[in-house]
């Protein structure tokens, strides 16, 4: 699909009829454009899908900006864009012709928001020439085409049978009240994005049944995360409820955003962070579902009515139990919730420090903010909601997290890295 470029003077026509409220960093605008159309999409984008679309849209944007500049190696498109292409351009452009591929019945609201930004760029303070702008809008487009080329073939739209799991002991089977077949299962052996292969951080597996380990995590999910709990706070409640209603991908994008304007981050400072962080959150979600539909663990909800069956006397079954959440319709182990933000939370402490405090919203729960001094603490509030939620053992989420870190460390120390000694005071390495 060959996205067209409105040639510059039809832009200057279309802009003429739409306000110009960008703000003054268009990557960080169309960040939030894509976390809109994610939400407003029929039926909304899932949290792991997101996970893939946000990297194509913030890898884009990265290749745009930086085969401008010239700062770090490139993800994918090598750095030829054409002598004075602008910058803000080429990233509305890269972004743009990544979202209306990925969500093509919104292109009528996403042209609009094009024109908006592209009017920002070419009047007021900073205004930019219509030769740099043009050319910035054929650079950006070079590179989103080269990404979408690239990752169209990651198996994303292969066509898998029906995964239904098994019976034995241990083993993952739909769970209640849909009972839907196994999702997702075309991440556990997609292309990633730059590790070296989906299995590059598998875990060993969920503790064996018989185990104290099972034990403690069966206990502890079976009081904690029961949907009537008289242990459980109303305040472990409302952030478990909280952490499963945004995407991992809306929640750490959005508390990047903050933590930049704070910092006063430039564009390609921004271009650089949002695309490691989406990146590294992406290649952790296939090694995630990689282990996931490996070790096809059973759930909570699954667990705990059986437990007569498991071989360890220190469990006792409930046949009656529930969750406080509808449990996720993949295996349990690891919890993909912890390897995404695991990463995210990894690239963005490495950023701005492990001791930075910051606040998070919700797209969903309006008016309900969650407040940390720490990255590490949102990240244990983020394993905790999924065991309180009743839907994850310790184990999956511990482990889970511990993926997600090591995705991140091994994506900011061999990708997107400072070239000719350009390293920066806000450069992760």
């Amino acid at each position: 699909m060959k996205i067209k470029i409105f040639s510059w003077i039809t832009t200057v026509v279309l802009v003429c009829a739409v306000s110009t409220n960008a703000k003054a960093d268009v990557v960080t605008d169309w960040t939030h454009i894509m976390l809109e159309a994610a939400m407003t999409a029929t039926p909304p984008t899932s949290p792991l899908v997101m996970t893939r679309n946000a990297a194509i849209v913030q890898g884009s944007v990265f290749d745009a900006v930086n085969g401008i500049e010239r700062r770090y190696t490139y993800l994918h498109v090598p750095a030829d864009a054409p002598e004075g292409a602008s910058k803000r351009a080429a990233a509305v452009q890269a972004a743009y012709a990544s979202l209306v591929r990925l969500y093509p019945a919104q292109i009528a609201a996403l042209d609009l928001k094009r024109a908006e930004s592209l009017a920002s760029i070419s009047s007021g303070p900073g205004a930019e020439h219509s030769t740099s702008i043009a050319r910035g809008i054929e650079w950006g487009q070079t590179v989103a085409d080269g990404i979408w080329a690239w990752r169209i073939g990651d198996g994303f739209s292969d066509v898998t049978p029906p995964f239904t799991g098994g019976t034995a002991v241990g083993q993952w089977r739909p769970t209640p009240p849909a009972n839907l077949a196994g999702v997702g299962l075309v991440f556990s052996d997609m292309t990633p994005w730059v590790l070296t292969s989906f299995a590059q951080f598998r875990p060993a597996g969920p503790p064996a049944l018989s185990s104290a380990r099972y034990a403690a995590d069966f206990n502890e999910t079976k009081i904690m995360g029961l949907s009537s709990s008289a242990i459980r706070t109303a305040d472990q409640t409302l952030f478990s409820r909280f952490w499963a209603a945004s995407t991992s991908t809306y929640s750490f994008n959005a508390i990047a955003m903050s933590l930049s304007s704070e910092n006063h981050l430039s564009l390609s400072d921004n271009s650089r962070l949002l695309a490691l962080m989406n990146i590294a959150a992406a290649d952790a979600a296939i090694g995630c579902w990689d282990a996931k539909y490996v070790f096809t663990f059973w759930r909570p909800v699954t667990a705990i009515p059986l437990a007569a069956t498991d071989g360890n006397a220190s469990t006792v079954e409930d046949p009656a139990w529930t969750p406080l959440l509808v449990t996720p319709a993949h295996p349990e182990y690891p919890s993909g919730h912890s390897c995404v933000s695991g990463a995210a939370g990894r690239v963005l402490a490495n950023y701005f420090g492990e001791y930075t405090s910051f606040s998070v919203d919700s797209d969903v729960m309006l008016g309900v903010t969650r407040s940390f001094t720490s990255f590490s603490a949102a990240l244990d509030e983020i394993k905790n909601a999924r065991i309180f939620a009743g839907i994850h053992f310790r184990s999956a989420t511990d482990d889970g997290q511990t993926i997600g870190i090591g995705v991140a460390n091994y994506t900011m120390r061999n990708f997107l890295r400072p070239l000719h000694g350009n390293h920066g005071e806000n450069d992760p390495e």
